[in-house]
C-alpha cells in the first residue's frame, strides 16, 4: 500500500460458544494438506478426518516461527490458529504467572497478541484464520448481556475482535428461526430439516444479537446472508470476491 502499511486482506475471527461448530467448519477448506493447523488446545483432535499439516502447540512463542515458516514456503496457502482464547491463556500460565515482575508481564502479554497480529500475521500474504470462545458478561449500565472474546489485561479494553475486520459467530440454529434467510450459502440438508436445527455462521448483527461483536466490512454480506452454512472455505471465497 502507498502509505506503506502491511494488511492481511485474507483474515477471519470464527468465533462462538463451546460445541456451536468452530472446528467443524474447517473441514471443506480446500487443499487441506497446503494448510498449516496450529493447535493450542492441549492436542485437541479436529472433529473430522483431514490432510492439515498439524502443528501442536507447547510454547506460545513458537506461533510465530509456525508464520514465518508459512510465509516463505510456496508450499503452503494458508494458516489456522484454533484458538486464541487457549493461545492466550497459554502465554498467561508460561509467562505471567511465572515472571517475578507481573506488571511488566502484563504489557509484554498485550505486545505479544499486537506483535502477532500486527506483523505476523498482517505480513502472511496468505489466508490466516482464528478461532476463539466467548463468554457472556452482563453489561450493568446499558443492562444488556455483551458477547465477546475474554482477554485479559489492557486487552479487554478494545478486546481482540478489534484485529480483525470479518469477524463471523457459530450458532445453533433452528430451521424455523432460518426461513427468513434464504440465499444460495445457506444450504439446509434433508438431515437437518429432520433434526429441526443446523450450525451457521452468523455474518450480520441482529436485532436479538447487538451485544455481540460480529462484522464485516460494508456490502460484503446481504441481509438475506445473514446466516449462511458454517464453512470456513465459502468465507475465503467471500473474502477473496471482496478484495480482487
Amino acid at each position: 500500500m502507498s502509505d506503506g502499511v502491511v494488511q492481511n486482506d485474507q483474515l477471519a475471527l470464527i468465533c462462538g460458544y463451546s460445541g456451536t461448530g468452530k472446528s467443524a467448519s474447517l473441514r471443506n477448506i480446500k487443499n487441506q494438506e497446503r494448510w498449516y493447523y496450529i493447535n493450542s488446545e492441549a492436542g485437541k483432535r479436529l472433529p473430522f478426518r483431514n490432510k492439515f499439516q498439524v502443528f501442536n502447540l507447547v510454547d506460545p512463542m513458537d506461533v510465530f516461527n509456525g508464520f514465518a515458516a508459512a510465509k516463505d514456503d510456496p508450499a503452503v496457502d494458508g494458516v489456522i490458529v484454533d484458538s486464541i482464547t487457549f493461545l492466550m491463556d497459554m502465554v498467561e500460565t508460561q509467562y505471567v504467572i511465572t515472571s517475578t515482575n507481573t506488571q511488566q508481564a502484563w504489557g509484554q502479554f498485550a505486545q505479544y497478541f499486537k506483535q502477532l497480529m500486527q506483523q505476523s500475521v498482517a505480513s502472511l500474504g496468505k489466508p490466516a484464520i482464528f478461532t476463539a470462545h466467548v463468554l457472556d458478561v452482563l453489561d450493568e449500565k446499558n443492562m444488556e448481556m455483551k458477547t465477546s472474546v475474554p482477554v485479559k489485561g489492557s486487552l479487554k479494553n478494545n478486546g481482540v475482535e478489534a484485529y480483525f475486520s470479518t469477524v463471523v459467530a457459530t450458532k445453533k440454529m433452528t430451521i424455523k428461526d432460518l426461513e427468513p434467510y434464504k440465499n444460495d450459502l445457506l444450504n439446509i440438508s434433508d438431515e437437518e430439516k429432520e433434526l429441526g436445527f443446523k450450525h451457521v455462521f452468523q455474518t450480520r448483527i441482529t436485532k436479538k444479537t447487538t451485544g455481540e461483536r460480529i462484522r464485516s466490512p460494508m456490502g460484503m454480506f446481504t441481509k438475506e446472508e445473514t446466516f449462511i452454512d458454517n464453512d470456513a472455505q465459502l468465507l475465503l471465497n467471500r473474502l477473496n470476491e471482496y478484495y480482487k
